[in-house]
């Protein structure tokens, strides 16, 4: 199996179901950014649909002014990409979920000691 390149992205301008109207429009959004993924990069496409209820979070209008920022993810994001350019090329995908579950697992830990600095369950709570 060809090893798989860090960096590559597949990233369309309509990935944004969680800031839709209701959760069917979001459910919607999602299938339609699958569908568009899935010519390309059908693996991707594959996991997504099997993700899909685990990772599509929907946040009703009132709550989405508590939420404060999405920096915390974007610092996340950054990091895998950082750590994923220092590897290079991952010798197969096995290796690629290793060092993501890995940083996942270390963020959440963090996350968790630093409870409440973004959002909380309490303060999302109705």
């Amino acid at each position: 199996m060809p090893g798989v390149r860090a960096g590559a992205s597949s990233r369309p301008s309509s990935a944004r179901p969680s800031v839709q109207d209701d959760a069917e429009a979001a459910k919607t959004q999602w299938r339609q950014v699958t569908d568009q993924l899935r010519p390309k990069v059908p693996k991707l496409a594959a996991l997504m649909d099997e993700a899909e209820a685990d990772v599509l979070a929907f946040f009703p209008k009132d709550h989405r002014p508590k939420i404060h920022s999405i920096n915390p993810l974007g610092r996340l994001n950054g990091e895998i990409k950082r750590r994923a350019d220092v590897v290079g090329i991952f010798p197969n995908e096995d290796a690629v979920t290793r060092l993501v579950g890995a940083l996942l697992l270390e963020q959440n830990d963090e996350w968790a000691v630093q409870r409440g600095r973004y959002m909380s369950l309490e303060t999302i709570a109705p």
